[in-house]
């Protein structure tokens, strides 16, 4: 079903508009490079369907991303498709956040797994650490969204998604610097 959801975003996008597909688990991987061949990206994507680790090293990865875009000329924007949780990362958050804020290229965090994380809540199957867990990657991601201009959504329902890249497609759209 995410990756379905995941499928939307390449779908919003104009022919002139550049993507690139990165995974991460203990390690970032450019599944497709920076291109504006939607194909490519069609088939990176087919690619993230099995993990190679449970671990995840998000700090990582979105600094990397981050640093490899900020002299990008245009506008730009990471989508970012994740649980929140990271396990083993080189970075902390602190450092993590500052070079996001440096680095200036926003983010739009989308949280992963609302529906399933709340109906194990429910039934108790989720104990206090893992729902803390859960709640500090939730916060984590809307800092960054929010300290680098970006936003963050937490849907709970496929049929959110569409509407949620909507909203990503026009703000990228829409987007104006004032400079004095």
């Amino acid at each position: 079903m995410t990756l379905q959801a995941a499928y939307g975003f390449l779908q919003t996008l104009k022919k002139e508009d550049y993507v690139a597909v990165v995974a991460y688990d203990l390690r970032t991987e450019i599944l497709s490079d920076f291109s504006t061949d939607r194909q490519k990206a069609y088939e990176a994507m087919q690619r993230l369907r099995i993990a190679g680790f449970s671990e995840a090293n998000l700090y990582d990865a979105v600094t990397e991303m981050s640093n490899r875009m900020k002299d990008l000329e245009g506008r730009k924007a990471i989508v970012l498709l994740s649980s929140g949780i990271d396990t083993f990362s080189k970075l902390t958050f602190d450092k993590t956040r500052k070079i996001l804020q440096d680095d200036a290229v926003p983010i739009y965090a989308i949280g992963l797994a609302q529906a399933s994380r709340e109906m194990a809540d429910a039934r108790g199957a989720m104990g206090p650490i893992a729902r803390l867990d859960f709640l500090q990657a939730d916060n984590q991601m809307k800092t960054f969204a929010k300290e680098t201009g970006g936003q963050a959504y937490f849907p709970r329902f496929y049929g959110e998604f569409p509407g949620i890249y909507q909203q990503i497609h026009q703000a990228l759209r829409n987007q104006y610097s004032l400079g004095y």
